[in-house]
């Protein structure tokens, strides 16, 4: 058991290590995304981190440099009470960079990036005084392909400051107007990234829910991809995919291939059909009460005793002991897939994405009997409602989809680690 704790411990130190980009994306509670705006997952701009550097200029000047794989879209502008310069992108990947390593300016006294939502990134340096902007322009090289956004900015009074202060009016960056990201950059990792597990339905001789050429375990495994580059984009997650073709996996092997991957979550993805379309729109399920009774039975039954908790080889040891020692484990796990299920139907609600008259659901369901991480099942919709095909049969009608997990995922992170630290107090 002390393997257990010790690693519950070091999945402690990685959420809080989410924390800081977690918040950055609380900001979406202001919007809802448009899937119009929706990213396609492609052309992703990759941020050169050797070159890219904010630096004081002459005569007062800040100057920031970004060196870019790629021309984005962009635009730059200053807030006022906190000061701050403000660059929105259509999308950069941050990977790599650190405040440390860009920020050597006395005109700014802070620098944060990160991701708003799928599709869309932001920067923001803190200034240490009224600035006005004095030049932005991207350029980019007909040879390499390779793109050089430069941005100046001057002193100015508070009066002058104030008065250009706020986003430039544009229809198609509108959805951003609200967004603000003024929080601390996230601190050094400290124990490896949180390791979320996408478990896409189905798969293989098993395809799940057919209608009208729609095919459940194909669907799934799209949405699925599309969630894991997306949480692959963020500093301190990385996704796991347990299956990445139309292959059957069993429900037994998934959990198993989750364990092997070291799951800090487990988030299974399906759409389910009814006989009529009378159902809609999407719901998150747990694991029912009664169900919870049987699942450390059905696992002592179905799994290797080195398969039934992480951190803990329960060789030699009979089904009562293994029972009682899942059981105990679920004492921490099982209120926190409750916590991550209420959280993904928040972030769904906020992120867009068409929810269920009853979007909050219990269930006996196999691929959810894991006692040593939380789970949770995702019915993202209905193959038998016209409306959810054709959300999902498009990268721009599952954004949505996509972005809500994406954010509910994080703020489940930096609400368990505000409670480890809770506790550790």
């Amino acid at each position: 058991m002390q393997g257990a704790r010790q690693r519950a411990g070091g999945r402690r130190g990685v959420r809080q290590f989410v924390i800081g980009h977690a918040l950055l994306v609380l900001a979406l509670l202001l919007v809802a995304p448009r899937p119009a705006l929706a990213q396609d997952f492609t052309g992703l701009a990759r941020l050169d981190v050797a070159q890219s550097q904010l630096r004081d200029g002459p005569q007062g000047r800040l100057d920031l440099t970004l060196y870019l794989s790629q021309p984005v879209p962009y635009r730059a502008f200053t807030l006022d009470d906190p000061r701050r310069l403000v660059i929105d992108f259509r999308e950069v990947d941050w990977r790599g960079a650190t405040r440390a390593a860009m920020l050597n300016a006395d005109g700014a006294t802070d620098l944060r990036f990160g991701v708003l939502r799928p599709g869309w990134s932001r920067m923001v340096v803190d200034l240490a005084g009224p600035m006005l902007l004095d030049a932005a322009g991207m350029a980019v090289d007909k040879v390499t392909g390779t793109a050089t956004l430069h941005v100046v900015l001057r002193p100015a009074t508070a009066e002058a400051h104030a008065a250009a202060a706020g986003a430039p009016p544009d229809a198609g960056w509108d959805m951003l107007a609200a967004l603000d990201v003024t929080l601390p950059a996230p601190p050094p990792a400290e124990d490896g990234p949180l390791v979320v597990v996408i478990d896409p339905g189905h798969g293989g001789i098993d395809p799940g829910a057919e209608r009208d050429g729609m095919v459940e375990a194909q669907v799934m495994l799209q949405l699925a991809q599309e969630v894991a580059e997306a949480l692959g984009r963020l500093d301190g997650i990385r996704p796991v995919l347990t299956r990445q073709a139309d292959i059957f996996v069993p429900l037994a092997d998934r959990m198993t291939l989750a364990r092997a991957a070291g799951a800090d979550v487990l988030v299974s993805l399906h759409a389910d059909a009814l006989e009529a379309d009378q159902a809609s729109g999407a719901s998150v399920y747990t694991l029912s009460a009664e169900a919870v009774d049987q699942a450390s039975a059905r696992m002592a039954e179905r799994h290797d005793r080195g398969d039934l908790l992480a951190g803990v080889d329960l060789s030699g040891q009979d089904d009562t002991v293994a029972m009682i020692l899942m059981d105990m484990a679920r004492l921490e796990t099982g209120p926190q897939g409750a916590r991550l299920a209420d959280a993904l139907v928040a972030g769904l609600r906020d992120s867009g994405a068409r929810l269920n008259s009853r979007p909050r659901r219990e269930g006996p369901l196999a691929v959810l009997n894991a006692a040593d991480f939380p789970s949770v099942l995702v019915e993202v919709g209905f193959l038998s409602s016209e409306r959810d095909r054709a959300a999902l049969a498009t990268p721009e009608g599952r954004a949505p989809l996509v972005a809500g997990i994406v954010l509910a995922l994080q703020r489940w992170a930096a609400d368990e680690a505000a409670r480890a630290a809770l506790v550790r107090q």
